[in-house]
């Protein structure tokens, strides 16, 4: 069981952000044929991207939604990102082109969808939490003065070390 941290946590980074948000919905459960194969996709490109410590991905979080599964990933870069999602060596690439070849059988029965942010600041809390989300992607700080509020840490970026010397 994770260690849970008993006192006020937000995570410590600067430097570049990005939050890719990537998510699955079965609109048809019965064309598994169609939708597994996408669903056991996803794991095998988080391992290859997390095997890789320069890919730029530095952490994931799993959800389970009314909608389907929704992954949170955290990147240092943009471009690495773009990169990956085109690398034709890469898991994604002939995962995506299978998946585009399965749906046309049945369209509609099931969705992907993403969203990216890129986020110049980031304000974050954890309490009574294992390390988890933002703050396992980068690091974990207790929260202090001056970020003891939310707008603090919103307005330097939750970050204690990018506003230091301030």
């Amino acid at each position: 069981m994770a260690r849970i941290m008993s006192t006020r946590m937000t995570h410590q980074y600067s430097g570049e952000l990005i939050v890719f948000l990537i998510g699955m919905r079965v609109n048809k459960p019965w064309r598994i044929d169609l939708w597994w194969p996408a669903f056991t996709a996803m794991p095998r490109m988080l391992r290859e991207l997390m095997s890789d410590k320069d890919s730029g991905l530095m952490g994931v979080r799993f959800s389970l939604g009314g909608d389907g599964p929704v992954i949170v990933q955290y990147w240092n870069s943009l471009d690495k990102l773009y990169a990956y999602a085109s690398d034709r060596s890469s898991e994604h690439r002939p995962a995506w082109a299978a998946f585009n070849r399965r749906v046309r059988k049945a369209p509609g029965a099931v969705g992907i969808w993403h969203e990216t942010f890129v986020s110049e600041r980031a304000e974050s809390m954890y309490v009574g939490m294992p390390v988890s989300g933002l703050a396992a992607a980068t690091s974990a700080v207790e929260v202090g003065r001056p970020h003891d509020t939310a707008a603090a840490r919103a307005r330097d970026g939750a970050t204690p070390a990018a506003s230091a010397g301030r």
